[in-house]
């Protein structure tokens, strides 16, 4: 199970500096695709052999001079609800604000309208930033004021103190250990923007015979799951905590949807991405669809609402369809369900596209027979040549025993084959074999 640490702070604090200097670790595997809005306020961090996801509340309030202080004051309070810890940042060369103490006041448990008690709160680490040089550190003690504990002074412009400070968020983050859950059962979570009927989805499909129901509970921030086993399926559903109460936070917060979906989709294999039909496809949308990619997991897009829609012709099926695969390019080999939740109309058909998608996943393709298939379409159209040298791939294999499908091209020159010849290996695998809704790997190896 991951955990979720979430980076607190008044504007200008260095919220996204500190952000960066902590995920910049696996920077360099998340992609940063043109057109991600929002994209590097969730990353992943690694330290001392754990991981964890890291969200800098920051980027979401819109143009930081004129902030309304409620909205920030609402983020903290949904960081405080959703994350398994959170980082207080101050800054050391402003000193305490009033509005820190305001902060410090929530993160006590004692603050404020939609703040909750204490003993539901989040552990708080305080970190004192931009204590560049040695003669900010007498300024460190006014920040005992905040009723935090200790400041760990850092400078996440050069990275000092950083180090001490992950160790302590290890210290303090749950090790959440092996899941009570069987293994080898496929987990799938409804994710998507409020109101798109991912409630009703779930509902629908556990609705009837509750008793065939299993929920194994974690703490109030654990993702729960719901065995489903009849029809002949058998999986988990991810529900996210508490998508069956209603939260304190009732604002439709892009940002409180964002939280949601990081622990829904962090702890699945499949993901049913909610659409409203009668909305198309969206930017949170997108930012969602992102978050599953950059986790690598399974997807499937169920466009809900269908019920309303009045033209339901192939054409305006087609249309539809296209511009969702055209908004998430490159990747766009996954299925398309048009459903809806309210009248059961094809949600059985999610749950077989959904269990067929996992299977995709699963899928170990023989080395003869990808060398087979792969080597003549490779020497039909070989990668260009760069500066007269000419690239040669001898051989494929799949990795056994990844997450996801796995290749591994050797080459002569490897560090020459760009990205779009990479894509075109990808799409002659994809349509070779069915790898639908799963993403793949692929990789250039020395030979």
């Amino acid at each position: 199970m991951g955990n979720l640490v979430a980076i607190v702070g008044r504007p200008n604090v260095g919220k996204s500096t500190l952000f960066n200097r902590l995920t910049k670790s696996r920077q360099a595997i998340v992609s940063d695709e043109a057109g991600t809005t929002r994209d590097r306020q969730y990353g992943k961090c690694e330290w001392n052999g754990r991981e964890f996801s890291v969200v800098d509340t920051g980027g979401w309030v819109v143009n930081s001079d004129d902030i309304f202080e409620e909205e920030i004051r609402k983020q903290v309070i949904i960081a405080t609800e959703e994350a398994d810890l959170v980082l207080f940042l101050c800054d050391i060369k402003n000193g305490v604000t009033d509005w820190d103490m305001d902060v410090a006041r929530i993160l006590r448990g004692q603050g404020g309208k939609g703040a909750r008690g204490r003993e539901n709160m989040p552990p708080v680490i305080l970190v004192a930033n931009k204590a560049d040089d040695n003669k900010n550190l007498y300024d460190q003690y006014e920040f005992y004021n905040l009723g935090l504990g200790d400041p760990y002074c850092i400078s996440a412009a050069t990275g000092s103190g950083t180090g001490d400070l992950l160790d302590k968020v290890l210290e303090v983050l749950p090790d959440k250990g092996a899941d009570a859950l069987e293994e080898g059962i496929p987990r799938f979570a409804v994710v998507g923007r409020p109101n798109a009927g991912k409630s009703s989805l779930i509902n629908a499909f556990i609705g009837e015979d509750r008793n065939i129901v299993t929920e194994i509970a974690g703490t109030t921030r654990d993702s729960i799951y719901t065995r489903y086993d009849k029809f002949g399926f058998d999986f988990y559903l991810v529900d996210t905590a508490g998508i069956r109460r209603k939260n304190k936070v009732t604002e439709d917060l892009e940002f409180y949807s964002v939280m949601r979906s990081i622990r829904a989709i962090e702890n699945s294999d499949v993901c049913i991405l909610m659409l409203d039909a009668t909305r198309g496809i969206e930017a949170q949308d997108m930012n969602i669809f992102q978050l599953i990619q950059k986790n690598n997991k399974s997807l499937v897009v169920v466009v809900n609402k269908w019920d309303l829609v009045e033209d339901k012709s192939q054409i305006v099926i087609d249309t539809f369809a296209n511009a969702i695969r055209q908004r998430m390019a490159p990747f766009v080999d996954f299925p398309i369900i048009f459903a809806s939740a309210l009248t059961k109309q094809r949600i059985f058909k999610v749950l077989e596209t959904a269990k067929q998608v996992y299977l995709n996943r699963k899928v170990r393709i023989g080395t003869t027979k990808l060398n087979e298939v792969m080597l003549p379409l490779i020497e039909a159209f070989p990668p260009p040549s760069i500066k007269g040298k000419y690239i040669k791939i001898k051989y494929v294999s799949q990795v056994p025993d990844t997450q996801i499908p796995t290749f591994v091209f050797y080459a002569n020159l490897p560090q020459y084959v760009k990205e779009p010849y990479k894509r075109f290996l990808e799409n002659k695998i994809r349509e070779n074999w069915t790898l639908t809704g799963s993403p793949i790997n692929v990789f250039i190896r020395q030979k």
